[in-house]
């Protein structure tokens, strides 16, 4: 069985680290009308799996069809039509960005059996989100910037947007909306194929940063990045919607400056002539929720929730969950300190789902035929991830909990249409991932690999452990102790750290306490390896803890790390001559602010691709956490918690890695620390990657350098073992 585990690009990070933070079941999988059978890939061929049973598929799509002038269409990612009788194929794919979003697409009949290129007259590898209208009959995508429509019978292509250009972008987005608000597909059909939404993200005012190509050429060249920096306005949008028989664009009368807020989530609203969108203020903490008429552009305001830090944005970017036949929907709010799921109807008007002191994790299904809604949370342990349901029509006093109770760990779920059966995955921080099918709300094993939790089949497993600061906050945090571990002994401690809204490190899922940039084994190297989640992680503990942090980055999560530290390091086992720290990205800046704001600690940091100073760090993200700079007291935080402020302190150890092509957290936030550190003699150890990303892992050898690199460093100024 080919299950696949989703994991969006914030948590990129989380993989090099050796984290699987919670698992996440693939939000893409397309299943059958029927809700027991899906479709997957298997070796080139589209098959059709029934749920009910692993060994059982049947081949809708031969490869062997596929036939291209001598050689096979290799298929990237594909979608079955609703009638099930067309498929299209996306192939020969390209980056943009993070994700390769970019390529040709193809579309398969499998009645006449015949295979077509869409878009063919189109530049190679240039169409996006191609999607076939709901009767089938048309296919619309973006290439450069622009809306087309293609006619599935006749070929026959009709331009619908021309005003797209470099900067003018239709039917996708800029940099900014796609890093933070996960937005890529950025148009929508109509229910009845006769009309398509679309954003147009205006980026003609966002200032370049430019990065410098020195080795693929013997004369340098420059790569220009729009990226607007906090402080700076973000690009304006709005939203249109456009007639495929005129190509005439209607735009909808959302109220309040283009440019002062976001539109991050838009969906036709259950019906032909509504769309219903949310939009956030620019410092992101009010969030306004418009239905828009599409005949009149006209927009009502239904539903308003404010925060005196922010409001997320709609957790998934694609659909939105109607019940009562488009009358309401199910939304997620923090408003009474947890996050918790309500239905709305279309007047504003709300009944709260979930009750009780917890927080929903997110929502799995809306099972409208069977009065419940399944979603994930964990009331107990914010370690763990488990599946609940409630009813639909708020009668639920309590959760009732779906994952059976000796299951510890963390859960997934993709739950079939039919609310009948669920692909689960499992693991925990001493049980490898498993895959089955179960049946819901029994959650019996009906196929695929049967659940084996046996803590004692590991040996050396990582200890979780809760640590009470001088402040009197209670911190999460897993421990990997040495092989071997004498407690008569003194071992050095090696912590990583995150520390930012983004992600959460303290999980009780597989992977934890592993080091993928470590050669060899750490424990049999005679280090203690920890983590600890500050406040401010996004972890299931309320709104108070997630959003202690606001205006506080930088500074509330780096004195809760080093408290935190401050008590670790009072166990007889632990050497505080050898404490080292380490990170990637807001782990990177965390290991300079902690190196800086706290020598007296850590004595050797290694801080990959950090933000050195916050005020060069895209709006959407740092605004959102850290206020508008606009002035001298909104740019204060961001001076408080960069770590240029406090580089004169550095003491330690220190080894700074960053690449220079990095386009998320860009080399200048190197070369400003680095101005820092030579104005106070500050003796430091630099590595910069040419033209690496924030990834650090494009090129031959690359990996394996790093690898060395940060293995070496560690062992020579943090040597291992007990003394």
């Amino acid at each position: 069985m080919n299950f696949k585990i989703y994991h969006k690009s914030l948590f990129v990070l989380l993989l090099v680290l050796g984290i699987s933070n919670a698992v996440h079941a693939q939000h893409d999988t397309q299943w059958t009308k029927d809700g027991f059978h899906y479709y997957d890939l298997d070796r080139g061929s589209i098959m059709i799996y029934d749920a009910r049973d692993a060994g059982k598929a049947t081949t809708l799509l031969s490869k062997n069809k596929l036939g291209l002038k001598g050689d096979t269409l290799k298929i990237r990612r594909f979608t079955v039509s609703e009638d099930g009788q067309q498929i299209l194929i996306n192939n020969n794919t390209k980056k943009v960005w993070r994700q390769d979003t970019r390529g040709d697409y193809w579309l398969y009949n499998l009645k006449t059996g015949k295979l077509k290129q869409i878009g063919a007259a189109r530049p190679a590898s240039s169409l996006m989100f191609a999607k076939l209208s709901p009767d089938g009959k048309k296919v619309a995508y973006v290439s450069e910037h622009n809306l087309f429509v293609e006619d599935v019978t006749t070929g026959v292509v009709k331009q619908l947007t021309t005003d797209g250009a470099k900067r003018l972008i239709n039917g996708t987005f800029d940099w900014a909306y796609e890093e933070e608000f996960d937005c890529r597909d950025g148009f929508r059909w109509s229910p009845d194929s006769r009309t398509i939404a679309y954003w147009q993200i205006d980026a003609t005012k966002i200032r370049n940063y430019l990065m410098l190509n020195t080795t693929d050429s013997v004369y340098s060249h420059v790569v220009p990045v729009e990226y607007p920096v906090s402080g700076t306005d973000p690009s304006m949008c709005r939203i249109g919607v456009v007639n495929i028989s005129t190509a005439k664009t209607l735009w909808m009368k959302v109220p309040g400056d283009a440019v002062q807020h976001y539109i991050p989530r838009m969906e036709w609203a259950g019906n032909t002539n509504e769309i219903i969108l949310q939009q956030l203020n620019r410092p992101q903490n009010e969030s306004n929720i418009f239905i828009c008429n599409t005949t009149t552009g006209a927009a009502r305001l239904i539903y308003t929730d404010k925060d005196k830090a922010w409001v997320d944005v709609k957790e998934e970017p694609i659909g939105w969950d109607w019940v009562n036949n488009g009358k309401s929907f199910i939304w997620a709010s923090e408003k009474d300190g947890w996050k918790h799921l309500y239905q709305i109807d279309r007047d504003g008007k709300e009944t709260l789902l979930t009750k009780g002191n917890y927080d929903v994790v997110s929502l799995s299904l809306i099972d409208e035929a069977g009065g419940y809604v399944y979603f994930i949370a964990s009331p107990e342990n914010p370690l763990q991830r488990y599946l609940y349901r409630v009813a639909l029509n708020g009668s639920s006093t309590t959760a009732d909990r779906i994952t059976p109770l000796d299951q510890l760990g963390t859960h997934g779920y993709e739950i079939s249409p039919n609310g009948k059966l669920a692909l689960h995955n499992f693991s925990n921080a001493y049980t490898r991932p498993a895959e089955e099918v179960i049946n819901i709300p029994q959650h019996q094993h009906i196929s695929g690999s049967m659940i084996k939790i046996d803590p004692d089949a590991v040996k050396n497993k990582p200890e979780f452990f809760r640590v009470k600061t001088t402040d009197g906050i209670q911190l999460d945090g897993w421990m990997m102790k040495p092989t071997n571990f004498d407690a008569n002994k003194k071992y050095p401690v090696v912590f990583m750290v995150y520390g930012e809204p983004a992600s959460q490190t303290v999980t009780d899922s597989y992977g934890v306490g592993r080091n993928r940039l470590y050669k060899g084994s750490m424990a049999d190297d005679g280090y203690i390896y920890i983590s600890v989640d500050n406040r401010g992680a996004p972890a299931p503990r309320g709104r108070e803890w997630r959003k202690s942090i606001y205006k506080n980055i930088g500074t509330l999560n780096i004195r809760d790390q080093a408290m935190a530290a401050k008590e670790i390091l009072k166990w007889p086992y632990v050497d505080s001559s050898r404490v080292a720290v380490w990170g990637w990205s807001g782990g990177g800046s965390s290991t300079l602010n902690l190196l800086f704001q706290y020598p007296e600690i850590y004595k050797t940091g290694i801080a990959i691709a950090a933000v050195g100073n916050q005020l060069t760090y895209d709006n959407i993200y740092q605004e959102r956490y850290m206020g508008v700079p606009t002035d001298a007291d909104g740019r204060a935080p961001f001076i408080k918690g960069s770590p240029i402020t406090y580089a004169k302190n550095l003491r330690g150890n220190l080894l700074y890695i960053h690449g220079t092509g990095d386009d998320n957290v860009h080399f200048d936030n190197a070369e400003m620390l680095i101005n820092q550190l030579i104005k106070y003699n500050r003796q430091f150890q630099m590595m910069a990657y040419p033209n690496r990303t924030h990834a650090i892992n494009e090129g031959e050898g690359t990996t394996e350098h790093l690898k060395t690199l940060y293995t070496q460093y560690l062992k020579e100024h943090c040597p291992p073992g007990g003394r």
